[in-house]
């Protein structure tokens, strides 16, 4: 680090620059200079030069992440450059430079390391907890590194360079051992350090990076001096390491660290030596004791996870498991667990096998457990967690000996691995399978996700599921799923556990996997792990096998099964499936040499132990076992038994046994005591020994063996066992208790000699124990005939003995299991007669307590066919009975107001979003608009009172009301309210505007809508059609309008039920905005309230009918069935709406049915005049109608009503017809109406009354005024269809109106016949007549002569016309045949919109907005949270959601292509409805991926709209304040 000396202004500037931290101007003017070549260089060269300067201004900075960013955009315009890099390197040492100034850098952070040995260990490591590795301050320096290490010339440079390379090594070292965990054994830690994200973030940049980097470069055989010389330092750092921390043979207990960069660069190049470039393994690896020591580590690592998994370190809190996760998660692994896995196999495969088991299970504290006696006392280990460790130590062994990551397989086969492995976890989207497939971190090394072979594997192992929409409204991405044949042949459950970052993984693939074998009826029960087939060794890892065939590892196996089959406890079926796995992959990897002869007749010799004669599985698993000595404690239950007189016996159990050995070498008859951890010492010893003096001389020294686990030996004692058994005996009994079935195993081949020739029979490939069991069986005599002549001698042997403790477990489970479903079904029984009883006395008891009628209102509801509501359960207190004037009872309701009616246009073709200036949407010709028009016209015109009556508001912000079903009294409900008013959890509601979720379904609601006492259970009284002629129920009507006046007892008396009818009215009016329900001249009048409310009961039924489709054809009962609220809705508005009298004079129904006598007097009075009747819309006056009388209503007046109504609305059709035609046809019906007239039934025919109508018209000005627009046709069949059609809308209405006052189902039709079938439904038709002579005309009922009516009515239009001939024909022409409301088209491709609005600026503030949304109803263009749109505290979306949806608004975000939705208070984000050629969203576009319309989630969306269930479907509601 010398001192700068400045010789040119270059020099200078960039000194300036770096004091004052990378200013942005004189970053840009440095590098603008660029293209000049000599500059550049010169640029260069001083940048190298101030590169330390740069690192101590970095290290200062408080504001580093700021300029790490300046400090890179400038290199790596340096050196990216390779022949600028290279000229650089070898003029400047640029190498050099930077390898020192990152070791500079880090030495200001070292600690002492705490490993192994804490006093006087002399190593020091980087301290994860300072600002330098916690901010990433170093990664720019590293990234300059990595980016000229991508260069070949550079890299060669770095790689021949030993000093370098020392260098190197030494600043790797200071990450080794880093960020040491200690396991907290007494209380949980005070404070959970984080420090482990710095430690995995700078292992994997400044280790790992360099190093892919470097083996880049070392893929041809040419290169392999480079490997030697990295592997060369590696090791003499390594060596370094363990002297520095005082190492020997033994880790220091309850201590893990995950960072061994220094055993991981060295087993990537060990790795890559092999792979790419042919160097023989032997003679770049180090002696036998280093070896041993090398193993140590990776291998503490592998136990710990086992222990952190088995929440032996839950005292060190959250942070250790989360290291345990981020050490095999996919952006680390191939940097941390697989080059561990890879080094310990490559130990493995040069180590004396026996040691290094008896290390595996020494390091995972089971030692103790792998005894032969039923009881033990492990020194290390609680006995809580050693069935999961002992379970860990042979997943561990499994992982080692199945993984072929490094030891042979290819780069594609691996990626097909990888990807079968996630896949099989659970289905994935493609982004997330490219974020899980472990990637080879250098982004030059070829193998790329998303390359080629990516795409080509991923179409191989899986298939595209599309995207779907839940019914529970969660969105589906388009997702991968793994095929039928990769779960039939290439599901690898070893891979699965390697890959799992959370142990649920592995139970979800197993789960799936499950799924797969029953559904494709492989295997019904519960499968096992299958069995999969490994790719061959790469022969210089032969030496792996070793560890297969070892008779330590077959000493525990043979202990393991046996224990299993004893039913000792903490084994599970897990340990059963790993052992029985750890034998097939040892029949599979047999050492081929021994043949079975030999072996039979040298066997004798050759036993100098009773445990097993050789190594070889094949012929041990037929060695028979007599007795073995074991060590137990005194109380068990082995010491008991006397030994038999010649022991022949052998141990396997703790260390102290292990002083016997001298003693019984010289006694061949009785067994040698074996002992795994003895055993792992006098290997180790025999190793050292051999590596120091001369090469092959064996000499087994006497070491004491003093050396015994920690803690207080408890008392142990000598007992013999009989076993008598062999390994294969005790998988045949094993197969006997997993069935549960004496001798249920039975050699296949005596059946089918094939077996043995052709043994891949599909059926052992999927299946539980047995299977696994029966499959070993197969492959052991195919091995070897001797064993199979011991297999066939096993099965010849009557029953197996039964074990001497109780019954195994599986032969419990299938005699218990009859027994326990005999018990369960008692159970269930007597519980449910518990539960009948409680609630027949409950019952009783509420009714008790409600009303002594009860019993008689159940009686009528039972008999009746139409079943009654009349009795409710209130889902708060859980009683049952009717609702009454002093407890009445409620349906839990949402009221919002909807503006979805207002959007019907009267074209059938959506309109598109406008994507370019001249595509512009004007809203006049919906539906809101031209009723806004019409009314305001009629203002113009008419007096106001009547105005209001002659039509229907609430096109917009309309109130809808929707319910659940479910029911409650209103007391409860304000108590529950009351509640949730105290609970101070966060809801999503707002309960001070009277929101809350049903009790019971949860379903949001806002308000409860009181049910009618009683009423419901006359219904069926005025089913039948009385007798009565028209006339009588005409004057039966105007009978009980006149009684408004007098109301009902329960109104005028203020009981609690009115009282709960004013609140929910209340709570109705307050849904919409004020403008929505003020129409009147002058404010505040009761005219107002009048047609607000039965513009409610309009909005509710009009919006039924469009969920229905915009036509009854289906029929069937109402859409919703029980969550209909209409009648409930109908009691409280008439309530109201009879406080209001109508003055009779003002009745229309008199106009309706009696011929006026005083035409003139309306001339003279000033004021204006009232709404001519042609002029009324109909269904306003049928529901004014309805409303207004006393309830329940009669059937007979209801169909009265309906009568007289439809010949006004006939007549209106016919109007309307004839201001449509020309001259001439006008003419012409006139005088073949004048014909007609006198005939019978002239009243009934349309022509005869079109005549008239044509005639009477004619007496105004009303077709004085130019030709209208005609219709083209005139013949008898169109006119007839007009009429239908004019009067559908009103039949519709009418008929649900009919449906929710008085029952009874709706009827299915074809859509030609819809007018007849609802005609006659409605009592219209007498007669039902067969529709090819029927006309419209005969469902005409005239309460007096027709001719007199009409002339009555057209004389009102007649004297209009002499004042305002203009607005004659506008109104008489209504427009009654609208579109279902949609919501805009979208186009196809999202960059469409994105091009458009992105750029486009804001009408209000004309600046381009930073979020920019588009309103989906309507096509305005809006800014999302805009300050500058503000108004009055409401931003500009909030805003427009009220103007445009009453509320409810629904945006397109551009710049993230997500949807939100705006309901009132809340929003919510919906998702989106782009997707992109993988089914995927790209949620703000980070991706960037071309996105198209998902038609499918558009039509969910537009569903939810017009149905109103935004607030049901969507769960994730937050409020907005206004500040969207």
């Amino acid at each position: 680090m010398d001192v700068l000396k400045h010789k040119c202004f270059l020099e200078e500037l960039l000194f300036w620059t770096i004091k004052y931290e990378f200013p942005q101007k004189m970053v840009t003017f440095l590098l603008n200079m660029l293209p000049d070549q000599d500059y550049k260089i010169a640029f260069t060269k001083t940048f190298v030069q101030h590169y330390a300067f740069i690192m101590k201004t970095l290290k200062k900075s408080h504001e580093s992440d700021t300029m790490s960013n300046r400090i890179v955009h400038i290199s790596v315009q340096l050196f990216s450059n390779e022949e600028l890099a290279r000229q650089v390197t070898e003029e400047c040492q640029l190498l050099d430079i930077m390898v020192t100034v990152l070791l500079y850098m880090m030495e200001s952070c070292l600690i002492k390391s705490e490993l192994q040995d804490e006093e006087n260990s002399l190593h020091v490591v980087v301290n994860c907890g300072e600002a330098l590795l916690k901010n990433n301050t170093y990664w720019p320096l590293v990234s300059d590194f990595i980016n000229i290490l991508s260069h070949q010339s550079v890299a060669k440079k770095f790689l021949e360079d030993h000093g370098l390379l020392v260098t190197w090594m030494n600043f790797v070292s200071f990450f080794q051992g880093m960020n040491l965990n200690k396991r907290e054994l007494n209380e949980h830690v005070e404070f959970e350090s984080q420090t482990y994200y710095a430690a995995f973030a700078a292992e994997l940049e400044a280790c790992a990076q360099p190093m892919w980097g470097l083996l880049s470069h070392c893929k041809v055989r040419e290169t392999q001096e480079y490997t030697r010389n990295v592997v060369r330092y590696c090791l003499e750092a390594l060596q370094d390491w363990f002297d520095a921390i005082n190492f020997v043979d033994e880790p220091a207990p309850n201590q893990v660290t995950f960072h061994l960069p220094l055993h991981r660069y060295f087993a990537m190049f060990l790795s890559k030596a092999v792979k790419c470039q042919e160097l023989d393994l032997d003679t770049i690896l180090p002696d036998q004791e280093m070896l041993m020591k090398l193993m140590i580590h990776p291998l503490q690592i592998q136990a710990s996870l086992s222990e952190i998994h088995s929440n032996m370190w839950v005292r060190n809190g959250l942070q250790i498991k989360g290291q345990a996760m981020t050490y095999v998660q996919s952006h680390f692994c191939n940097s941390m667990i697989d080059p561990d896995i890879y080094l310990l196999q490559v130990c493995a495969s040069r180590l004396d096998p026996d040691y290094f088991i008896s290390s595996v299970f020494e390091r995972f504290k089971v030692v103790d457990l792998l005894t032969m006696a039923s009881q033990h006392q492990n020194t290390v280990l609680d006995s809580e967690h050693e069935r999961s460790m002992l379970e860990g130590a042979l997943t561990f062994l499994v992982l080692l000996l199945s993984l072929r990551l490094h030891l042979g397989m290819t780069d594609d086969e691996i990626l097909r691995a990888e990807m079968v492995a996630q896949l099989c976890m659970n289905d994935r989207t493609h982004s997330s399978l490219l974020d899980l497939i472990p990637e080879n971190p250098n982004p030059k090394s070829g193998i790329i996700p998303g390359s080629l072979s990516f795409e080509s594997v991923l179409s191989a192992v899986a298939d595209f599921k599309a995207p779907v929409f839940e019914p529970g409204g969660s969105m589906q991405q388009g997702m991968y799923t793994p095929k039928a044949e990769v779960w039939d042949k290439e599901f690898d459950p070893v891979m699965v556990i390697l890959r799992t970052v959370y142990r649920r993984d592995v139970q979800s693939a197993m789960d799936r996997y499950t799924a797969f074998l029953k559904q494709s009826s492989k295997f019904p029960g519960n499968p096992w792990p299958p069995y999969k087939k490994r790719t061959p060794l790469h022969p210089s890892y032969k030496g792996l096998v070793k560890l297969l065939h070892c008779k330590t590892l077959h000493i525990v196996l043979f202990t393991l099964l046996y224990k299993i089959l004893m039913d000792h406890q903490n084994l599970s079926e897990h340990v059963l499936c790993m052992v029985l796995y750890l034998i097939e992959l040892g029949l599979e990897n047999s050492p081929e040499q021994e043949s079975d002869e030999e072996e039979s007749a040298g066997g004798q010799e050759r036993c100098h132990d009773s445990w097993f004669p050789g190594s070889n599985l094949v012929s041990n698993m037929r060695h028979f076992i007599n007795y073995v000595r074991v060590r137990v404690p005194e109380t068990a239950p082995e010491v008991k038994r006397e030994p038999p007189a010649s022991t022949s016996s052998d141990s396997l159990t703790s260390s102290q046994s292990s002083r016997r050995k001298s003693l019984q070498r010289e006694n061949s008859g009785t067994a040698q005591v074996f002992s795994l951890v003895a055993e792992r010492r006098k290997k180790f010893q025999e190793i050292i020994n051999r590596n120091s003096s001369e090469a092959n001389q064996v000499v087994r020294p006497k070491t004491s063996m003093k050396w015994s686990a920690p803690g207080a030996t408890p008392q142990l004692t000598t007992a013999i066992l009989e076993v008598k058994e062999s390994i294969l005996s005790l998988l045949i009994k094993l197969h006997h208790k997993l069935s549960g079935k004496q001798n249920s195993y039975y050699p296949p081949w005596l059946d089918d000699v094939d077996v043995l020739i052709h043994p891949e029979i599909p059926r052992y490939s999927h299946g539980d124990g047995m299977t696994a069991v029966e499959r070993i069986l197969l492959k052991a005599a195919i091995q070897s005939r001797l064993n199979k002549r011991i297999i066939e001698e096993i099965c010849r042997k009557v029953t197996p003995p039964v074990p001497p403790k109780k019954i195994s477990s599986a032969e419990k489970k299938t005699l218990d299991k009859e027994e326990r479903r005999q018990k369960a079904r008692e159970r269930q029984q007597k519980l449910l007669a518990e539960f009948a009883s409680r609630q027949k006395s409950f019952m009783e008891t509420a009714m008790d307590v409600e009303s002594p009628d009860a019993d008689i209102a159940m009686e009528i509801a039972t008999s009746e066919q139409q079943v009654s509501e009349a009795i409710y359960d209130c889902v708060i207190c859980g009683q049952s009975g009717p609702s009454t004037e002093d407890r009445p009872t409620g349906l839990v309701v949402l009221l919002q107001a909807s503006s979805v009616l207002g959007q019907c246009r009267n074209s059938t073709e959506p309109k598109k979003l406008p994507t370019t200036e001249e595509e512009q949407i004007y809203p006049w010709d919906t539906c809101a608009a031209l009723h806004d028009v019409r009314l305001t016209t009629l203002q113009r015109y008419f007096k106001d009172s009547s105005c209001l009556q002659a039509v229907s508001i609430g096109w917009e912000g309309g109130v809808y009301v929707q319910t659940c079903g479910h029911t409650l009294h209103i007391d409860c409900h304000k108590s529950y309210m009351e509640s949730l008013r105290n609970d101070q959890v966060l809801q999503g509601f707002s309960v001070d505007k009277g929101e809350f979720t049903c009790p019971l379904c949860r379903q949001f609601a806002n308000s409860v809508l009181p049910c009618y006492p009683g009423n419901n259970v006359e219904r069926s009284l005025w089913q039948s059609h009385s007798n009565k002629c028209l006339r009588d129920l005409v004057q039966e009507v105007e009978d009980l309008q006149e009684q408004l006046g007098t109301f009902p007892v329960s109104i005028s008396s203020e009981t609690n039920l009115s009282k709960e009818m004013e609140s929910v009215m209340k709570d109705i009016k307050s849904t919409t905005q004020k403008k929505y329900t003020d129409y009147s001249k002058s404010p505040g009048s009761p005219d107002n309230d009048f047609l607000f409310m039965y513009s409610v009961a309009r909005t509710n039924l009009e919006l039924e009918l469009v969920h229905r489709g915009g036509n009854l054809c289906s029929g069937g009962a109402s859409t919703a069935g029980k969550r209909s609220c209409l009648n409930q809705l109908f009691h409280v508005l008439a309530m109201h709406m009879r406080l209001y009298s109508i003055d009779s004079a003002y009745n229309p129904w008199r106009k309706l049915t009696q011929l006026m006598q005083d035409k003139n007097s309306e001339l003279i009075s000033e004021e204006l005049p009232e709404v001519p009747v042609l002029y009324r819309d109909v269904s306003s006056l049928l529901l004014i109608q309805i409303l207004t009388m006393p309830q329940p209503l009669h059937k007979e007046h209801f169909t009265c009503i309906i009568k007289v109504l439809f010949t006004l609305l006939y007549t209106q059709a016919l109007a309307a017809l004839s201001v449509k035609c020309s001259a001439e046809d006008r003419m012409a019906w006139k005088e073949s109406g004048a014909l007609k007239k006198n005939t019978s039934g002239a009243e009934k025919s349309w022509e005869v009354l079109l005549g008239h109508v044509v005639s009477e018209l004619s007496k105004g000005k009303i077709n004085e005024e130019g030709e209208s627009e005609e219709l083209t046709v005139v013949n008898p069949d169109s006119v007839e269809c007009y009429l239908q059609q004019f009067c559908l809308p009103f039949l519709r209405i009418t008929s649900l109106l009919q449906h929710h006052l008085f029952g009874g189902d709706l009827p299915s039709c074809q859509e030609d016949e819809e007018f007849t079938v609802l005609a006659s439904c409605l009592g219209l038709l007498p007669s039902f007549q067969s529709s090819h002579q029927f006309t419209s005309a005969s469902c005409l009922d005239w309460p007096v002569p027709a001719f007199d009516m009409i002339s009555q009515w057209c004389s009102e239009l007649a004297s209009f016309a002499d004042r305002h001939p203009d607005q004659v024909k506008a109104l008489l022409i209504q427009e009654p045949k609208w579109d279902l409301p949609r919501l805009l088209q979208l186009p196809e491709n999202y960059n469409t919109i994105f091009q458009y609005y992105h750029r486009k600026t804001c009408t209000v503030c004309t600046k381009v907005p930073k979020d920019p949304a588009v309103c989906l109803v309507c096509g305005t263009f809006v800014c999302l949270k805009g300050l500058c749109c503000k108004q009055q505290s409401y931003c500009e979306c909030v805003l427009h959601s009220q103007n445009c949806g009453a509320g409810t608004g629904i945006f397109l975000l551009i710049n993230a292509s997500v949807i939100i939705i705006i309901r009132g208070h809340r929003f919510c984000l919906w998702g989106s409805v782009y997707l992109d050629a993988h089914g995927e969203e790209d949620r703000d576009l980070r991706r960037g991926k071309p996105l198209y319309i998902c038609k499918e989630r558009y039509k969910v969306l537009e569903q939810q709209w017009v149905s109103h269930t935004f607030d049901h479907i969507n769960k994730r509601w937050g409020p907005h304040y206004n500040g969207l």
